[in-house]
Parts: C-alpha cells; sequence; structure tokens
C-alpha cells in the first residue's frame, strides 16, 4: 500500500512501492519498454557499462529484450554478437558507415540488393568512399580487382532476384587475400541454409548482416535488421557507430520477432519444399525460357548451392520468352489471385513481382522480363492452379 501522505490518484500511482515477486516463467520471456532506465544511486550510474551487455544506462542502448533477442539471433546465425537495427538496409549502412572512411573502396557484386547498391552510389560516394561492381561468377576476377584501398567486400547468396548462387568460400578466399572484411548478406539463408562463419575451407565471413523483417520475423508487419560478428575488435567498431547513429528498435517489435523464432526451421522448411514444388512445375512450362531456384539443376551457380546448402528459402524467379512484353507480364501478374503484388518475401501470403531485367544488372547479360515469386504458406496446388489460370492473360494480344 502507498504511503498514506501521498496524492494517491497522481503522486501514489507514479511512486506506488509494490513490486511483484520474482520467480515468474513463462515460454515467452517478458518484454521491457523503456527509454529512462533508473539507477538505485549516482555511484551506480557511473559505474554502469553497457558496451557488453553488463548492465543498463538507456532504452537506446538495450533492455533485457533487446539483449535477450540479439543473443539469440547471435546463436541462429552462429556468431558471437549480434546488433540490432530498425531495418535490413540500416543493418547494410551500419556496416559500411562503420568500417569505411574517405579514401576507402568498397567492392559490391552485380547482383547485390539494389539499395545497398544505390547507397554506395550516392551516400557513400558524398563521403569520399568509392565502390566498384565485381561479377560474382568469377572469384579470379574479383582478385584481380583489389587494391590497398580495398577494405570491404560484400558478397550475397544467392544474387538478389536472378538469384545465382556464388563460390561463396573462393570469394571470401579472394577477399582476404589483401586483408579485407567481407561482409555478408545472409537475409536469404536466414542462418538455416549454410553457415556462414565457418563455411568450407575456413573461409568463414567477418560480418553477417540479416534483413529480420523476413524469416525471422515471418509475419510481414515487422521491420528489423541485425549485424552480427564473431570478432570483437570489428563488434567494437560497429556498436561504437551503432550508438553515435541512435538507431535502436521497439520493444514490440522485438517481441514479435521472439515469439517467430522458435517456429522459424518449421516455416523456412515448409518455404523451401512448396518453392521448389512450384519451380518444378513453372520449369516445363513453354512460356518461360529460365527458372532460377539454386536447388535446380539448370539455375546459376547451382554446383555451389549444392556444396554448401541442403535447403533453400521460398523464393524464385522465372525468366518470360522475349516474345512476351512487359506488358504482358504484367497482365500475367494482375492475373494471379493468391500471389499478391508486394516487396518482401517469407510472410504467409504469396507475393510476385514483375522486373524488367535491363534495370538490375549493369552487366548486360540479361534481357527481357523477370517475375519473382516468393512462396508463402498456401497450399502448393492452390499455388499451382493460380499460376496456370493466369497463364491465359499473358497469351492475350499485346495492347
Amino acid at each position: 500500500m502507498t504511503d498514506p501522505k501521498l496524492d494517491r490518484t497522481t503522486t501514489g500511482l507514479i511512486h506506488h512501492p509494490y513490486t511483484p515477486p520474482t520467480g515468474f516463467n513463462a515460454p515467452q520471456p517478458a518484454i521491457y519498454k523503456a527509454s529512462t532506465v533508473i539507477f538505485d544511486n549516482a555511484a551506480a550510474m557511473r559505474a554502469r557499462d553497457w558496451k557488453n551487455k553488463h548492465g543498463y544506462t538507456y532504452g537506446l542502448h538495450g533492455t533485457p529484450t533487446t539483449f535477450l533477442l540479439e543473443e539469440r539471433i547471435a546463436t541462429l546465425e552462429g556468431g558471437l554478437q549480434t546488433l540490432l537495427v530498425p531495418s535490413g538496409l540500416a543493418a547494410i549502412t551500419l556496416t559500411d558507415m562503420a568500417l569505411l572512411v574517405a579514401g576507402d573502396e568498397v567492392l559490391i557484386p552485380d547482383n547485390a540488393y539494389g539499395p545497398g547498391r544505390e547507397l554506395a552510389r550516392q551516400e557513400l560516394a558524398r563521403w569520399g568512399i568509392t565502390h566498384r561492381l565485381y561479377d560474382p561468377a568469377d572469384p579470379q576476377a574479383l582478385a584481380a580487382m583489389l587494391t590497398p584501398a580495398t577494405k570491404l567486400v560484400w558478397v550475397e547468396a544467392p544474387g538478389s532476384v536472378t538469384m545465382e548462387f556464388p563460390d561463396l568460400p573462393a570469394l571470401v578466399r579472394a577477399a582476404r587475400s589483401t586483408g579485407a572484411l567481407v561482409a555478408l548478406d545472409n537475409t536469404w539463408g536466414a542462418g538455416i541454409a549454410f553457415d556462414a562463419f565457418a563455411l568450407p575451407d575456413g573461409q568463414g565471413v567477418d560480418i553477417s548482416v540479416h534483413a529480420l523483417t523476413k524469416y525471422p520475423s515471418g509475419g510481414g508487419d515487422v521491420l528489423m535488421g541485425s549485424v552480427t560478428t564473431r570478432d570483437m575488435a570489428v563488434h567494437q567498431r560497429l556498436r561504437a557507430t551503432h550508438m553515435r547513429m541512435g538507431w535502436g528498435i521497439g520493444a514490440n517489435d522485438a517481441e514479435a520477432v521472439l515469439r517467430s523464432l522458435p517456429s522459424l526451421a518449421l516455416r523456412y522448411a515448409a518455404h523451401d519444399a512448396a518453392a521448389r514444388t512450384l519451380a518444378q512445375w513453372w520449369a516445363v512450362q513453354p512460356q518461360v525460357t529460365q527458372v532460377l531456384h539454386p536447388a535446380l539443376p539448370a539455375s546459376p551457380g547451382h554446383a555451389h548451392w549444392q556444396r554448401l546448402c541442403t535447403q533453400a528459402a521460398g523464393l524464385f524467379s522465372v525468366v518470360f520468352d522475349e516474345r512476351y512484353s512487359a506488358a504482358q507480364v504484367d497482365a500475367f501478374v494482375d492475373a494471379l489471385r493468391l500471389f499478391k503484388i508486394g516487396f518482401s518475401w517469407a510472410g504467409p501470403v504469396s507475393l510476385v513481382v514483375p522486373y524488367k531485367l535491363s534495370m538490375l544488372r549493369e552487366q548486360p547479360a540479361w534481357h527481357g522480363t523477370l517475375v519473382r515469386f516468393s512462396l508463402g504458406l498456401e497450399a502448393v496446388d492452390d499455388l499451382i492452379a493460380d499460376s496456370k489460370q493466369a497463364l491465359v492473360a499473358l497469351s492475350a494480344p499485346a495492347p
């Protein structure tokens, strides 16, 4: 009961002395929401250290909820330390900002996530950081591009949208030959498909970034990213920039990801099985010239995928025959009923996005119109039927 001398409708509520008993436990962890963290005394405030998760100083620097999620993502990725940021793109941004300074160079695969390339082209360039694109299918060409100014090399497996799977160990080996750090966009692998920090031949990456928006969330309703490392010196460089930039995540978003993580492996396997079934159906359709799915033998880099992985994300692309115009492919996409048009992936609803291939790559090998499919959790037979009925619109006369 509160002090009877205090106003019970205001001060008495704010400074109520009751504390619930300890010892409560449940499958889902408690959620802590805080900006202000209260200290017992001034000495405790001055002694508190947030850098190594030994205590709490301010909500932006960590709460029990965010520390717990960081530890679980580090375990998922096979790393030792993780930082959380508001999106997958923010994870790429944090990595670039923390590890590069004016005069440095970063090398990026030509098939990398588009906004990450634009970050280098626009923002990094204004800060005096140069970048070049390399062919991820040619590790020797990457090795030839390295200079003393190359401080960071990005790798991605598979490539964004066109799904080529590179020889990751060879790319890492090439980058390491001059001491450059290697950062992987591991969103597709999700910590499930392969171990980014323990690749064959001892060629693990230095940094793994992950759009937790995708598989760890799984609901299509959270924006979040992570940056995971195994080297404390690299982690502290990232953490310092993370603090200075003021990046934080909301407790409710952390709660949503924590709630979804226990089912991640089951959902990943379900998405994988459905995507392979639908991709194999598409592979025999006469309207397409190529199905881009790393688990299919005809997909670029299949042998490299096979060496590293036994699973694959629920994501693939099909390239339509050039006799179909972009407008006809759009008509096919519009005719789909279960597949919804929208960016992102890994949620319960299947998604589809059409792309003009010439807009995706600077290297001119790609032509025609591509459609990327992201499989949700619907029955795959229903998704096949939906794809089949929409093909009628593809064959309609071009407007």
